[in-house]
């Protein structure tokens, strides 16, 4: 049972003289099902959570009372799962909703520290050839070692001014750059783009397309839709299939970037902060594109733990401005183009 606790200076519970840990909540001392229900996750998960980031939020202080690691850690994912700094989960833990949001920022840059720890392509060969038969099993073109997709998270209006933020459906928004791969692990996460940027353009200021114009994935291509450009390293269905090896190709394309809308369904139903259920994010876009980032880290975290990515209950698509909407990019590498009609030639006649 949640007790109650006045709170009178939230910066001593956090940090605290002498540095002893306010141990108001007992991992032992509730069930499973409750933290699944409060948290999102499992008992086990959080353990290593604690164990991974532990020694970030045990940094030495002048002050006295910080609040434990485990607690600061399920104050943070009570945010990301509801997407709310409700008292009900400030109480449940024993600490205020301000001390909370101090815990969230303290998780989430811990969790960014370590994001380039869970999240990147896979560095040898072997590792990229199963990548590549995977998403050939999957439905049958060749090459691809992942998908890439743009996701449009809601924030508050940075100010009155700027309009750089404000996306296609006049909603201030960051458009965020994901790459994943067929089990939905992430392996790119650019968080940072305002929304009011295409995706095409996101993708092409993306340190994504440096590494790939730069040959860092040769004889490898991503799979992308109509709002990008097609590249020899970025696969597009056609606008207008004519022949039956074209419209094979087109649902095969489908079926594979299919993935990725998976993908950020989850994301979302998972890491409710993310969905605009409960609003905006009441932050600037830097700390903003930072909360989506670790939100990325837990999901690939959670998936080497054997949580199944598409596990979580999906309400339903993320919404985002309509595809519709964006003009179909047509290309102008014929380069490009002589390599997807070779694809199609030989995988789809």
């Amino acid at each position: 049972m949640a007790i109650p606790i006045t709170v009178l200076d939230c910066d001593l519970l956090l940090y605290g003289r002498g540095h002893r840990t306010l141990d108001r909540f007992k991992l032992d001392d509730v069930t499973d099902e409750y933290l699944m229900s409060m948290y999102g996750f499992p008992r086990q998960f959080i353990y290593y959570l604690v164990e991974l980031l532990g020694a970030s939020l045990s940094r030495p202080t002048q002050r006295s009372r910080a609040i434990s690691p485990e607690t600061q850690i399920l104050a943070a994912l009570g945010f990301y799962t509801s997407g709310s700094f409700q008292t009900r989960m400030g109480d449940a833990i024993g600490i205020s909703q301000a001390s909370m949001s101090r815990c969230v920022a303290n998780v989430t840059e811990a969790l960014v520290e370590r994001a380039s720890q869970f999240i990147h392509f896979p560095a040898d060969e072997a590792s990229v050839q199963a990548l590549k038969d995977e998403f050939f099993g999957l439905a049958g073109i060749p090459g691809v070692i992942g998908v890439v997709d743009c996701m449009h998270v809601a924030i508050k209006a940075p100010n009155a001014e700027d309009l750089s933020y404000v996306n296609r459906k006049g909603l201030h928004s960051l458009n965020c750059l994901m790459v994943c791969d067929i089990r939905g692990a992430l392996m790119t996460v650019e968080t940072s783009w305002p929304g009011s940027l295409q995706d095409c353009v996101v993708l092409q200021q993306s340190s994504l397309s440096s590494q790939f114009e730069a040959g860092m994935h040769k004889e490898s291509w991503l799979l992308g839709d109509s709002s990008f450009f097609l590249r020899t390293w970025l696969m597009t269905p056609l606008h207008i299939p004519e022949t039956p090896a074209e419209y094979r190709y087109n649902m095969a394309h489908s079926a594979t970037h299919s993935v990725i809308e998976k993908t950020f369904r989850t994301l979302c139903s998972r890491f409710r902060c993310l969905d605009g259920s409960k609003g905006a994010l009441q932050y600037s876009p830097e700390k903003s594109s930072h909360i989506i980032l670790a939100c990325c880290v837990l999901h690939n975290i959670s998936l080497e733990h054997g949580m199944d990515v598409w596990s979580s209950p999906v309400t339903g698509p993320v919404e985002q401005p309509p595809e519709e909407e964006y003009e179909h990019m047509e290309s102008l590498d014929l380069e490009a183009d002589r390599i997807r009609q070779e694809l199609m030639l030989t995988h789809f006649s």
